[in-house]
C-alpha cells in the first residue's frame, strides 16, 4: 500500500514529509542557515524568494533518492539545500529575463526589489551552492552539478532563441523544458545514488527517473497556464503566451487548428500579449492540446516508475512513485 493516494488533488506533501523524519526540517534549518549575508539587500532579496513558497519538490526528491538508495549520512541535507539554492537562483533570473510580475501567487523579486537586485542575488544563491558543494567534498557531486547548472544555462538561451518563433518545434521544445528544467530534478535524484555509493545501474535509474519527473512537471506546468485557476496556480494565466513562449499547447494547436486559429496564434506568439487569449484558449481546448500535453506527461510519468523498477522497495521509493503521480495530476 502506497504511503500517499495518487487521485487528484489528494497527493499529501505533509505525509511524505513526515516520512524523512528530522531530514525535511533539517534541510530547512540549512537553507535559512545559508542564505543570510552580511550585505543587507542580498538578505533581503534572497529570504523573500526563499520565503515566498513553493513545493519544494527538487530537495525533496534528492532526500527521498538518498534513503531510497539505502544513504544513512547526513550529507543530503546539504545536497537538498544546494539544490534548492540553484532552482532559486535561476527564478530570479527567469522572472527578469520575462518581466514576470507575479509568482506563487506574491509579487515577484523582481517587481518588488527591481531587476539588477534580482539578477545579482541570483548570482550570489549560485555562488553559495557552489562554496556548500565544496563542503560536501565529493568530486562526483560537484561534477553533476557543475554539468547540471550549465545546462540549464544553455537552456535559458535555447528558450531565448525560441521566443516569438512561432515555427519552434515540439523537438525544440522538448530540448529546452529538459535542459531548463528536468535536468535539475535528474541531478537532484542521482545526488541521492552517488551519496548513498549505489551501484551504476540504480543510479541509471534515479537519472531516469529524474529526467521523465521533470519532464512531466514542465509539461504538466505548461497545460495549467491555459487550463488553472489563477490563485491556486500561483501566477497569471497565459504568462508564456504573454512572453512569446511557443510552449506544446501553442505548438500542438497551431498544427491541427483552422486557419483562422493558426493565424491569431502566429500572431500571438509573434507580438505576445493576452488579447486575443480567449480565441487561442478556444483553439487550445477545440485541437485536444491540453489532452495531448497531458498524455505526453503521463508517458513520462510512466517511464518515471519503471525506472524505479531497479531501486530496492522501501517507503521511500513508494513516494517516489506518487510523486510521479503527483506530477500529472496536480492543479497547481
Amino acid at each position: 500500500m502506497h504511503l500517499v493516494q495518487p487521485a487528484p488533488g489528494q497527493f499529501d506533501l505533509a505525509a511524505v514529509r513526515a516520512l524523512l523524519g528530522d531530514d525535511w526540517p533539517a534541510v530547512n534549518r540549512e537553507i535559512q542557515a545559508r542564505v543570510g549575508s552580511d550585505v543587507a539587500l542580498v538578505s533581503s532579496v534572497a529570504h523573500y524568494i526563499i520565503g515566498s513558497g513553493g513545493k519544494r519538490l527538487r530537495p525533496l526528491i534528492t532526500l527521498l533518492s538518498a534513503r531510497a538508495c539505502g544513504y544513512e549520512g547526513d550529507r543530503h541535507i546539504v545536497a537538498a539545500a544546494i539544490i534548492e539554492f540553484i532552482h532559486t537562483a535561476t527564478l530570479l533570473h527567469d522572472d527578469v529575463v520575462d518581466g514576470s510580475q507575479l509568482r506563487r501567487g506574491q509579487d515577484t523579486a523582481n517587481s518588488v526589489f527591481g531587476n539588477e537586485a534580482s539578477v545579482l542575488v541570483g548570482d550570489f544563491l549560485y555562488s553559495r551552492a557552489f562554496q556548500m558543494m565544496v563542503q560536501v567534498g565529493q568530486m562526483r557531486l560537484m561534477d553533476v552539478m557543475a554539468d547540471a547548472t550549465n545546462t540549464i544555462a544553455e537552456g535559458e538561451v535555447l528558450q531565448l532563441m525560441n521566443c516569438r518563433d512561432p515555427d519552434t518545434t515540439e523537438a525544440r521544445y522538448m530540448e529546452v523544458i529538459y535542459r531548463k528544467t528536468a535536468r535539475l530534478f535528474e541531478a537532484g535524484a542521482q545526488v541521492g545514488a552517488i551519496l548513498a555509493a549505489q551501484s551504476r545501474a540504480v543510479e541509471d535509474g534515479m537519472v531516469t527517473y529524474g529526467r521523465e519527473l521533470g519532464l512531466a512537471f514542465q509539461l504538466v506546468d505548461d497545460a495549467l497556464d491555459y487550463d488553472a485557476d489563477r490563485d491556486e496556480f500561483g501566477k497569471n494565466i497565459g504568462d508564456d503566451l504573454a512572453e512569446g513562449k511557443p510552449t506544446l499547447p501553442l505548438i500542438y494547436a497551431l498544427r491541427r487548428g483552422s486557419p483562422r486559429e493558426q493565424l491569431a496564434i502566429r500572431r500571438a506568439i509573434e507580438e505576445g500579449g493576452r488579447d486575443d487569449i480567449a480565441t487561442i484558449r478556444a483553439a487550445i481546448q477545440r485541437t485536444g492540446a491540453l489532452a495531448y500535453t497531458s498524455g505526453r506527461a503521463r508517458e513520462c510519468a510512466v517511464r518515471a516508475r519503471e525506472a524505479l523498477d531497479r531501486v530496492p522497495d522501501s517507503p521511500y521509493k513508494r513516494a517516489l512513485e506518487d510523486l510521479a503521480d503527483f506530477a500529472v495530476e496536480r492543479r497547481y
